[in-house]
């Protein structure tokens, strides 16, 4: 990461998380209503208290607000990147090997029936 954008994204305390002030003073605007928030919300199959939902757009006001600071930052020649730290395949190569029989892949379930696992049935009908 260049020098000057791991200046801008050094924390500086957590009033953004607080209050209803962003990252660089108070907001003239939000980037997110309540009612959006209680959108997302209900999409989700989250419910709010009353004192819940105005701290929580606060709080996406906040990432939100973070995040448009973020778009200021020069990122001309930095190599987008999925995760923070070099990945590195750690998985064994595939090999053909014998796998169990039948009946010992059967011997610790609960039930079977003509040699498969017999499960509860899982499909409501209405």
């Amino acid at each position: 990461m260049m020098a000057g954008a791991q200046e801008a994204l050094k924390p500086q305390g957590t009033q953004g998380m607080q209050g209803p002030q962003g990252p660089q003073g108070p907001r003239r605007e939000e980037l997110i209503t309540q009612d959006e928030v209680r959108h997302v919300a209900l999409l989700s199959r989250l419910e709010f208290t009353g004192e819940q939902l105005p701290r929580f757009t606060r709080e996406l006001n906040a990432i939100l607000g973070y995040v448009d600071q973020l778009k200021e930052l020069d990122t001309t020649g930095v190599e987008p990147t999925s995760h923070a730290l070099r990945q590195t395949n750690v998985l064994r190569e595939d090999a053909v090997r014998p796998s169990l029989r039948n009946e010992e892949a059967l011997a610790n379930a609960p039930e079977s029936e003509a040699g498969y696992f017999k499960v509860p049935k899982i499909i409501q009908e209405e």
